[in-house]
């Protein structure tokens, strides 16, 4: 089999994911034919995940202005026979190129916004992410303990933050999947953290169970250089959906 080329290089810098556990059915139309949801007791996981692109390459080339910028996205976590990965509900940049390129060749949900990041580092970590959407500001805040380390490999930071496979599906309805390299994370303790994301003015009515509901989990990963390989269709394998 041909290796898949490299689409992607850059370094992902403090990633904070906000874990909900929810239905399985409320979930089930992101998911492509022949992956079912990686749940834990029978419920399924959607992240709103906030952290720093940086030294970003695309295909081996810096776009001017399009070389450090901050992302918040939110996804779902799905698996097959022998896979785990993470399926994207939306995508929030800065950038324009980025939904650009990848809406185009990989039908993905990008969309360029007005956003911006701040991390403050000394005996603490503070992170600060905030987007406008439709006039209103929405904000992200963590506060963490500036001494990380590295979970076990069967605890819950370690089954949100550590995924091998991308996937989505094409404009034509077939399931894609894409490889994602990097070395596992090391996490710093959460502090504290407060958002007021309106889920439902922000992603759509669907989402507004989101609102007021109490995590699942929050995790703050250290992060690393990231490789992200070109994708190919998914060989089928059956729905348990």
């Amino acid at each position: 089999m041909t290796e898949p080329k490299l689409f992607l290089r850059a370094r992902w810098q403090d990633l904070v994911l906000i874990t909900y556990d929810v239905d399985p059915e409320l979930i089930a139309q992101h998911i492509p034919r022949g992956l079912e949801p990686d749940t834990i007791d029978g419920r399924a996981f959607i992240s709103l995940v906030a952290f720093d692109f940086l030294d970003t390459k695309i295909k081996g080339v810096k776009v001017p202005f399009h070389v450090n910028f901050p992302e918040i996205n939110l996804r779902v976590y799905v698996k097959n026979a022998d896979k785990r990965g993470v399926v994207f509900v939306r995508e929030f940049v800065p950038k324009a190129i980025i939904p650009l390129v990848a809406n185009t060749l990989y039908n993905e949900n990008y969309k360029a916004i007005t956003m911006s990041s701040e991390v403050r580092k000394n005996g603490s970590i503070f992170l600060n992410h905030k987007i406008k959407i439709l006039g209103k500001f929405y904000e992200i805040n963590v506060e963490a303990e500036n001494k990380s380390y590295m979970p076990e490999e069967n605890s819950t930071e370690h089954f949100f933050k550590e995924h091998e496979w991308g996937f989505g599906t094409s404009r034509d309805g077939n399931p894609l999947i894409y490889k994602v390299e990097h070395p596992w994370w090391n996490v710093y303790p959460v502090v504290k953290f407060q958002h007021n994301f309106d889920f439902d003015a922000i992603y759509g009515k669907k989402w507004a169970v989101l609102n007021g509901k109490q995590p699942y989990n929050v995790t703050f990963a250290q992060g690393s250089v990231v490789k992200v390989f070109e994708g190919k269709l998914m060989e089928q394998t059956e729905s348990h959906i």
